[in-house]
Parts: C-alpha cells; sequence; structure tokens
C-alpha cells in the first residue's frame, strides 16, 4: 500500500481528508488508454495535467566542452529517465560507441528497465537500488568502488550520489548533460486543487519560485521517488502519499490506494 505519511486521529480520515481534484505536475498523457484516466473514472475525481518544468538538452558542442572522453570510464550513474536519454543522445550526436563493458547503476529498476530502449538489456552489467533510494543505490555502487564513473547531472543538480564518491574517494566525473528550465504555473496555480503531485525536486522548486510564500493549508502532497520525497520534505511541506512503495511501484497505484481509503 502506498505509504500514507499525514497523521489521523482513528476513524477520521474519511472526514478530515477529501479528494476531489489532483493536480499532475507532469505532461498530460498522449493516449487516453493511460491508468490516470481509468483512476480518475473510478473515483470520480478531476485530473489536471500541466508540467512544472522542461527539460532542454546540451548540444554535442557544449558537451565537448566538459572535457569529458566517455570511453575512458568503466561504469555511469543514471539517477533518472532524463539522464539516461540525454546520455544516449548525445552519444549518438557525437557518433560515440559505449564499450559493451560499461556497467550501468541506476536508482530505481524502473529505470534500469528503461535501458532496454538503448542497449541489449540482458547482455550488460546493470545494477539498481533494491528499494529505489538513494541509500540503496549508494549500497550498490560501494560493492564497485574500483569503477571509474560518469555521473550524469543537469546544470543545477544536488547530488548526494557525488558526496558519496568523494567521501569514498571512488574515481568519478560528473557530465552535464542537460538543464532543467521552469514552466508558467500561474493558470493551474489560480485553480484550486485538494491535492499536488511531484514528480522532480525541480518540480517542488517551481512551485516555490511561483510562490515564495507558499502555504499547504490543506493541499495533499504526493511525490514519486525518493529524491523529490525528500525535497518536498525539506521545503517544509508535509508529505501525505508517496511512491515507490511496497505495494506501490508507480504514482497511479500509489494513489489508487490511497483513494480507496479516503472514498470508502
Amino acid at each position: 500500500m502506498a505509504k500514507v505519511v499525514r497523521s489521523q486521529k482513528k476513524g477520521t480520515a474519511k472526514k478530515e481528508l477529501k479528494v476531489n481534484s489532483i493536480l499532475i505536475t507532469q505532461p498530460r498523457p498522449e493516449t487516453e488508454k493511460s491508468p490516470y484516466f481509468d483512476l480518475a473514472k473510478k473515483y470520480n475525481i478531476k485530473l489536471d495535467f500541466h508540467a512544472f518544468i522542461r527539460v532542454e538538452g546540451l548540444s554535442g558542442k557544449d558537451f565537448r566542452k566538459q572535457k569529458v572522453d566517455i570511453n575512458e570510464y568503466t561504469a555511469i550513474v543514471f539517477t533518472s529517465r532524463y539522464a539516461i536519454d540525454h546520455f544516449f543522445r548525445i552519444c549518438e550526436e557525437m557518433k560515440l560507441k559505449v564499450s559493451q563493458d560499461m556497467k550501468y547503476f541506476c536508482i530505481t529498476e524502473a529505470a534500469a528497465l528503461y535501458l532496454q530502449k538503448f542497449i541489449l538489456y540482458r547482455k550488460r552489467k546493470v545494477f539498481f537500488s533494491a528499494d529505489g533510494s538513494s541509500a540503496g543505490l549508494l549500497e550498490v555502487i560501494g560493492k564497485h568502488k574500483n569503477e571509474k564513473y560518469i555521473l550524469p547531472t543537469s546544470d543545477s543538480a544536488k547530488n548526494d550520489i557525488a558526496q558519496y564518491l568523494i567521501k569514498h574517494s571512488i574515481k568519478y566525473t560528473e557530465a552535464t548533460l542537460y538543464r532543467m528550465v521552469s514552466n508558467d504555473i500561474k493558470p493551474v496555480m489560480e485553480l484550486s486543487y485538494d491535492m499536488i503531485v511531484f514528480f522532480s525536486p525541480f518540480s517542488v522548486q517551481t512551485l516555490f519560485e511561483h510562490d515564495p510564500a507558499f502555504v499547504q493549508n490543506g493541499t495533499l502532497i504526493g511525490a514519486f521517488g525518493p529524491t523529490t520525497s525528500k525535497a518536498v520534505e525539506d521545503s517544509g511541506l508535509r508529505l501525505d502519499v508517496k511512491a515507490p512503495a511496497v505495494n506501490a511501484p508507480s504514482m497511479v497505484s500509489a494513489l489508487e490506494n490511497f483513494l480507496a481509503i479516503i472514498k470508502k
């Protein structure tokens, strides 16, 4: 079941919580077959989509200025699909062939499986965090301290993985592959939603760029991924639903579990 973080008095959840509208801080799905729409229909809720951020990839020219020779490294750490997409985009643009011996370390199993878009997955050495957390990923990396790592990042990322590599004297180089740009969120923030769901620390940052004095009050907050959850809590917001969890590998399943409880 999705982890419900908000403390509640026994037997009062249904009275205290009301979810009739949810803002998903991602682009609207391209297909109407998305499970989000099934969820909205099942629980009779208004579900709106508005991307709080957009990702702009660096050009091959800009990447070359960093003087990172990918073939000098034996392992790469991926903390998001953005990093995966832009790493292989840069490789294609620069006509670089990644060694078959490259080891891939991913923040979640889902991210690891996403690599199938770009590599022969079963023939490569792929590792991932057992619980989808940064701590879990660091534990895996700790078993491979002799590798030489590439750490793809955005232009403004705060990277606890880099701090770990430094602390343990593991060779690595950060490579900026993309930048996060805030979108205009004024149109949706002028509306009232019972819940806002975040998928990136940068989306949380965008919220406070729009309204530095944002007060949560009764608004429920959902977050997907350990870094997003941490960003929510570090900003002083109360986190009500987070995924992935034991019985909720996706945000849709987390919301499903949460709504099933409060809409009984």
